[in-house]
């Protein structure tokens, strides 16, 4: 058993789904499920049941996954250590993140950060995408995790990971008997969303356009926890990422899929301008990220009117 087979293993358990994980983890999903079969030879039992639709661990499975988180931390600890010992990074960190993102834990790799590098001040701001990036912009921020895949082109940036849109609502509301809806049933619907400088509320507004499809939006508020419970109380229904209907707080609700394929995608990506700033504490920050190593998108030249 080596690291890179655990680290599949817990993206597998967590993501409970092949194309999901691999997507997380940044590899083909034949990969990913080469080396899990590999794992599972070496040790000589199933460690997940999978059927067309879900992976699920075996007993095997979870009796080796927190051992395998175990490992993945100590490995982690283990080179906080040696970056922490060989250099020594001070100054500040300016950060802002859309709250929930669900493909990155920002808490998470600040918490990293902060223990490789406890000499930097950092800086946390919460606020809508499109808010983010106008700080990137304003110099106010060396790093943003962004939900949407709009107004990138002028600024470095890297895809995260993608999600599709799932309509939240009460059990008892008259959608939720289908198994999915379609847009089209949207229409007429009262909503609860969020405000508008949130990448979802652009891509909602943008999807209800280009159909010719109205509706009203009784709530707009600026937290997801927010959101889930005026939707339990029946102030309307939501469209959100995935993740955002697989929090507790949406236990009650009920969640459908959309069925049309052009359905466009929840994106998150990170943007700044400190990747080809080796000894800057945001590099640092972006180094700690998985496929650190790629380059990001450049930025392309804003073409003033002549």
């Amino acid at each position: 058993m080596d690291l890179r087979q655990m680290e599949y293993l817990v993206a597998l358990a967590d993501e409970r789904h092949f194309t999901r994980a691999a997507e997380l983890i940044g590899i083909s999903q034949s990969g990913l499920s080469a080396a899990i079969r590999s794992l599972e030879d070496e040790l000589g039992t199933a460690l997940f049941t999978r059927t067309t639709r879900r992976v699920e661990p075996t007993e095997a499975g979870f009796a080796l996954l927190p051992y395998a988180r175990m490992m993945l931390e100590q490995a982690a600890g283990a080179r906080d250590a040696v970056v922490k010992a060989s250099r020594a990074v001070s100054g500040s960190l300016s950060i802002g993140a859309e709250q929930c993102l669900g493909l990155v834990d920002v808490n998470s790799l600040l918490d990293r950060f902060h223990r490789r590098h406890p000499l930097v001040e950092t800086m946390f701001t919460q606020c809508g995408s499109h808010d983010l990036l106008g700080m990137v912009r304003a110099g106010e921020l060396d790093v943003a995790f962004v939900a949407t895949d709009k107004r990138l082109s002028t600024l470095p940036h890297r895809e995260i990971g993608r999600e599709p849109l799932v309509v939240v609502t009460l059990p008892d509301h008259p959608l939720a008997a289908r198994s999915s809806v379609q847009w089209d049933a949207l229409g007429g619907q009262d909503f609860v969303d969020f405000g508008a400088a949130w990448g979802v509320r652009a891509l909602n507004e943008s999807v209800f356009a280009a159909r010719g499809l109205r509706r009203r939006v009784r709530c707009t508020v600026n937290d997801v926890h927010t959101l889930l419970d005026l939707v339990a109380r029946g102030l309307g229904i939501a469209v959100v990422p995935r993740h955002v209907a697989a929090k507790p707080q949406a236990a009650a609700l009920r969640v459908l899929p959309l069925t049309e394929e052009d359905t466009p995608q929840w994106t998150v990506s990170v943007v700044s301008t400190a990747w080809d700033q080796a000894d800057s504490p945001a590099a640092h920050l972006l180094e700690l990220l998985p496929g650190a190593d790629a380059a990001p998108s450049p930025a392309e030249p804003v073409r003033l009117p002549v």
